[in-house]
């Protein structure tokens, strides 16, 4: 079983996640169900067959927080320097545009571009893998290949 590896701050956020899960939003769709039911014929019952459905996604996504964290492989990048790996915060700028963008690289479960953590695995984050400051790397990407120079790399 391949393990994933996760930053600490990644695993407890995927941890919280499962714990309210389980300790709110699953007894409270129970109890949603139960209060359904009491409303008589199932089968042209819409809140129901919607509390049934909102089960569903909560007990898929229970399974499928229990199986991330079970092949969690927990990097704490604060014991991390050098150059760029998992774990680092990265700096560069875009050589063409001169827009400056700041990334965490992250495991596949804490990827969120919006809050600046790029997955591992995304062309981005593998160019940058093992440069140092001051290198270019060259991406490429659906609009074409795009030059970026590493201004810092920071471990926090």
């Amino acid at each position: 079983m391949e393990k994933l590896p996760l930053t600490r701050a990644g695993q407890q956020t995927l941890d919280a996640e499962l714990r309210k899960l389980k300790t709110t939003e699953r007894p409270a769709i129970i109890r949603a169900i139960a209060e359904a039911r009491e409303h008589g014929d199932l089968s042209e019952n819409a809140e129901y067959h919607s509390a049934r459905e909102k089960q569903s996604f909560i007990e898929g996504r229970i399974k499928e927080l229990e199986a991330i964290l079970s092949r969690a492989d927990v990097i704490d990048p604060t014991k991390l320097s050098g150059s760029v790996k998992f774990g680092a915060t990265v700096t560069f700028v875009d050589e063409d545009t001169d827009e400056e963008r700041t990334y965490q690289i992250v495991g596949e479960p804490e990827a969120d571009l919006e809050k600046g953590r790029l997955n591992l695995k995304s062309p981005l984050a593998r160019a940058l893998i093992g440069k140092d400051e001051g290198d270019s790397v060259e991406v490429q990407s659906p609009g074409g290949a795009r030059s970026y120079e590493i201004l810092s790399i920071r471990y926090i």
